[in-house]
Order: C-alpha cells, then structure tokens, then sequence
C-alpha cells in the first residue's frame, strides 16, 4: 500500500497574513515548536517562512523585526502538494526542488506541512535525522 502524504504531515497549517510582523512569526514558531510558517492571502498559500529566513533574510536587514512584514523575506510562491499525494512523490520533489519542507494544499487550501523531518523519521526511524526530528522540541 502507497502511504500518502497526509499520514506523514504536521497539520493544521499554521499561516500568517503578508503584513504580519517578523517578531510576531517569531513568536508563533516559538509557541508553537515550529519551524515554518505559510503565509496565506485569500485563502491561498503565497509564501513560505523557515526560522531560517527570520534569521538570515530577516535578521539581517535593516530595521526591527516588529515592523518587518513577513511578505518581504517568505519564499514567494512555494512548490506544494496534495494530502493524497504519494510520499515518495514529495521526497523525489523535495530532492529535485532542493528544498526541505512543502506545503500541504487540499481545494486550494493550505491544510499541513510536510517535512524532510518528517519522512526521514518515518522511512528511517533509527537515521540521525530520523531521531532528531522523532524527539520532542527543546
């Protein structure tokens, strides 16, 4: 049996609106023991933010986060998939698009997001990867 992506997704997606501040995604990561964030306009997904781009897209740049809008450092347009999608579809996705976590999208509709975390702990639990991402956040 092929599993699909839904049974290896973190849902509900967790989104934000364009204009909403970098301290305030911070925050929402933070409380939320996340590592990403999708900002959504109209219902639809438009962009993707890691803590990474806090730090290096946002962090980095002049002025204080509390007044960053999260639209101007998110990866714009995010490549997505579909909760009934197959998992191996996404980690041949993720290896080609060179990227480590993908929106999960159903009618339009961010519903969840999938990891590199999250199928490597389910493909290969005892992997070092595996571990990190089965262990609970510190």
């Amino acid at each position: 049996m092929t599993q699909k992506v839904r049974d290896l997704m973190t849902g509900p997606a967790t989104t934000v609106a364009p204009d909403t501040d970098l301290g305030t995604v911070a925050r929402l990561m933070r409380d939320q023991a996340i590592g990403s964030v999708l900002v959504t306009s109209g219902g639809g997904t438009i962009g993707l933010v890691t803590d990474r781009d806090l730090v290096v897209r946002g962090l980095s740049r002049t002025g204080h986060p509390e007044t960053l809008p999260v639209k101007e450092i998110c990866s714009a347009d995010p490549v997505c998939v579909g909760p009934d999608d197959d998992a191996s579809a996404a980690i041949r996705l993720m290896s080609e698009k060179k990227i480590r976590r993908l929106p999960v999208v159903q009618d339009g509709r961010p519903v969840g997001v999938v990891s590199l975390g999250d199928l490597a702990a389910e493909r290969d639990e005892d992997s070092v990867l595996g571990q990190i991402s089965a262990s609970a956040p510190s």
